[in-house]
């Protein structure tokens, strides 16, 4: 498999030019997520020292590996520093207020990444195809979430949004995978299936959300995730490239020594507590 080197830092990355039907190996994947993940690390030090805010955007087709990426982002990294959101159904309460209003009481406060596992993008998408929202509704916000990201911007925060794109034969295979498996049938939601139905609803949906909200200061970056481990090394690679990051200095860690002045036999206070039983 070919690699280069990012010019930003000397993590290895998946060649674009690569043969993309050849099966990228695993020790070659894992080893490639971890140096991203590594950089990522180096991200959230600079994040934190600087107090930089950051929004990233995660849409796409339904089964097109959002959170797979977004876990292979958050792994190593501090919960504390990105911060996941995914929001349920908006309540009878949120259904009266500005539509961006729930969104916004996540925005991030300085040394914070907010990940957005859906965000506001959902009346463009399933609130439009669904019938959830009225014509009137998806067509006003078309009109002003480029305002709203505007400010966004001007206020300092560095927005990103990524939109997921799945093949159809993709797609449903995942679908599949996802009906025969035990631990994965959580991932079939209500809106799961029907959006098999309206494939093409949803690509009419999508072309309409991409031509009004794809601006110079928020630009829609598109991810082919057919294969998902590519996909994810694409993504985060791309993803540090957009950040003007710099290695923050470490200081030395020294593992300090127990102190032993008032020591005890604190494993005999144990030894009758309730462990559980070792069956591994």
């Amino acid at each position: 498999m070919k690699t280069k080197r990012n010019k930003k830092s000397s993590v290895m990355t998946v060649d674009e030019t690569a043969d993309t039907a050849a099966k990228l190996k695993r020790k070659d994947y894992d080893k490639a997520l971890r140096d991203l993940q590594a950089e990522l690390c180096a991200v959230q030090e600079w994040v934190k020292a600087t107090g930089q805010r950051i929004i990233i955007v995660f849409e796409g087709r339904d089964a097109a590996g959002k959170g797979g990426t977004i876990k292979a982002i958050t792994e190593r990294v501090s919960p504390r520093v990105f911060k996941l959101v995914a929001l349920p159904a908006p309540s009878d309460r949120e259904k009266t207020q500005m539509y961006i209003q729930r969104y916004m009481a996540h925005f991030p406060a300085a040394g914070e990444i907010i990940i957005f596992d859906r965000s506001w993008y959902n009346r463009a998408g399933v609130e439009y195809v669904m019938g959830f929202c009225t014509k009137a509704q998806h067509n006003r916000f078309l009109e002003l979430c480029p305002f709203v990201e505007k400010q966004i911007v001007d206020n300092g925060i560095i927005l990103l949004k990524y939109w997921l794109e799945v093949g159809d034969e993709e797609q449903e295979r995942r679908f599949r995978a996802r009906i025969d498996d035990p631990v994965r049938q959580w991932k079939l939601s209500p809106m799961d299936l029907p959006s098999r139905e309206r494939w093409y609803d949803y690509s009419r949906a999508r072309d309409q959300m991409l031509a009004a909200t794809d601006t110079d200061y928020a630009p829609w970056h598109i991810v082919s995730s057919d294969d998902k481990k590519r996909a994810r090394l694409n993504l985060i690679t791309h993803l540090l490239k957009q950040l003007p990051y710099d290695p923050m200095p470490k200081k030395k860690v020294k593992l300090p020594k127990r102190i032993t002045k008032r020591a005890y036999d604190d494993e005999a206070t144990m030894a009758d507590r309730r462990w559980i039983p070792e069956k591994y």
